[in-house]
């Protein structure tokens, strides 16, 4: 029998789940099917539970459910424990494990895709949103000199530094507060400013030159995050489809026990930055 794994959303249209997980799926010789349904705002629970009824082994979570997966789940990895937040989920009877590999598929991308090390690096994290705090322990892990997470609301960064002081050095400022602060060798932009087509408010002088721009949102070509970055000097700019096929290649080897190729998926779906 062909086993079943999804993406759950709403909206959904727009995932690209189902053609990366398949295309690991044939080349690594799975036999197993991967689809995407909707559940409506206050259903995630009762949509996961007819799914599994059916016969569903595995689940990825995007936007809005998330935290809703992070209640449903009887068994949390430390990274999801952390993040408040969960992109995975695997079912065995009355087992439900969780997992969030948002931010070691963005580490994983960074560091074997792009080919830049986070060790020793001062590090830029801008939001601290869910995708920010998926980022924070896989980042730390990697021994970065510095890891400053910057907020509109210097509260929520300030909560962030408390969950993870003990896994590395961190710490949170303001955005007024960048232009003191010199600049960086990553500046991940984890806001989602881009999706509205806006900036968030980081100087220039944040961009070291030869630095790594790192733009989460994905297939919106040069974002205005990337464009200054870009004329700042930054040596490599980047956005979010290397983490999200990342992401998708770390959930099915935790799944299905094969880890599957991602290079020509990320250049398949990639967007040129321009």
């Amino acid at each position: 029998m062909t086993d079943r794994y999804a993406v759950i959303g709403n909206p959904i249209g727009h995932t690209k789940s189902p053609l990366i997980q398949g295309f690991f799926a044939e080349q690594t010789g799975q036999d197993m099917e991967y689809t995407a349904f909707e559940a409506p705002i206050g259903g995630f629970a009762t949509r996961v539970d007819e799914f599994r009824r059916n016969g569903g082994l595995g689940l990825n979570i995007t936007a809005p459910f998330k935290l809703d997966a992070f209640d449903y789940a009887t068994e949390l990895s430390e990274r999801a424990r952390l993040a408040g937040a969960v992109n995975a989920m695997k079912f065995s009877g009355d087992r439900v494990a969780a997992e969030n590999f948002d931010g070691v598929g963005l580490t994983n991308d960074i560091q074997l895709n792009l080919k830049f090390p986070l060790k020793h690096r001062r590090v830029l994290l801008l939001g601290s949103g869910g995708a920010a705090r998926g980022a924070i322990l896989p980042f730390l892990k990697q021994q970065p000199a510095e890891l400053i997470i910057v907020n509109r609301t210097i509260s929520k960064a300030h909560e962030l530094v408390e969950r993870f002081s003990s896994y590395g050095t961190l710490s949170a400022v303001g955005y007024e507060a960048l232009a003191g602060l010199g600049s960086f060798d990553v500046v991940v932009n984890a806001t989602s400013a881009s999706l509205r087509g806006e900036l968030p408010p980081v100087p220039a002088e944040s961009f070291a030159s030869g630095c790594l721009a790192y733009e989460l949102v994905y297939g919106k070509g040069l974002t205005p995050f990337l464009h200054v970055a870009r004329d700042a000097g930054a040596r490599q700019i980047a956005d979010g489809v290397g983490m999200l096929v990342e992401q998708a290649a770390e959930a099915f080897e935790w799944w299905r026990g094969v880890r599957p190729a991602t290079r020509p998926m990320i250049e398949k779906i990639t967007v040129p930055l321009i």
